[in-house]
């Protein structure tokens, strides 16, 4: 396994929309070994593809221990089959987007198709933060950040607050 760089906002790779995988295969599979690693090393607890550069429809997510005993969830291809009417306000933060937050409104719970770890046809239902998080990931698929939720004025300043960040970063290590 290794870690892999996480692409950070602004990036217009981020904004890409990832391609459907045909079957999970073993370079399918060392690709989400990678990510579980990277997403573990950063910490976070959830990563997609395209945030390591890569333009697949895969997503990594482990809430940890306690809250998801049976371990880390590797999905690829993910569907939203079905979801809540009832919406519930969460704070995200993303690892593309460095040491900041916002409050999301999102469906409280829903019903997700995918492959699995195996090539395995799965569906599974999910509420309270693991819902959160995998919707989150998703929608980096889609080319979606969570900055593209918020009003246009919050968005604006988390973008130019990661632009000075970077610029800063850029001039540290000259």
């Amino acid at each position: 396994m290794a870690t892999l760089p996480i692409i950070t906002a602004p990036n217009a790779r981020l904004k890409v929309t990832s391609e459907v995988v045909e079957t999970v295969d073993d370079s399918i599979r060392k690709l989400l070994d990678d990510m579980l690693e990277t997403m573990y090393a950063a910490p976070g607890i959830g990563l997609a593809a395209i945030q390591v550069g890569v333009p697949k429809r895969a997503i990594v997510v482990d809430l940890g221990r306690e809250s998801q005993p049976n371990g880390p969830l590797f999905l690829v291809n993910p569907k939203i089959v079905w979801a809540s009417e009832e919406f519930l306000a969460r704070e995200e933060g993303c690892l593309s987007l460095p040491e900041q937050y916002a409050d999301v409104e999102r469906p409280s719970e829903v019903k997700v198709s995918y492959l699995d770890y195996d090539n395995r046809q799965r569906e599974i239902h999910v509420d309270e933060i693991l819902s959160t998080c995998i919707q989150h990931e998703m929608d980096h698929l889609e080319g979606i950040l969570l900055v593209d939720h918020l009003s246009a004025v919050k968005r604006s300043m988390i973008v130019r607050k990661l632009a000075k960040a970077r610029k800063q970063a850029q001039y540290d290590t000259v």
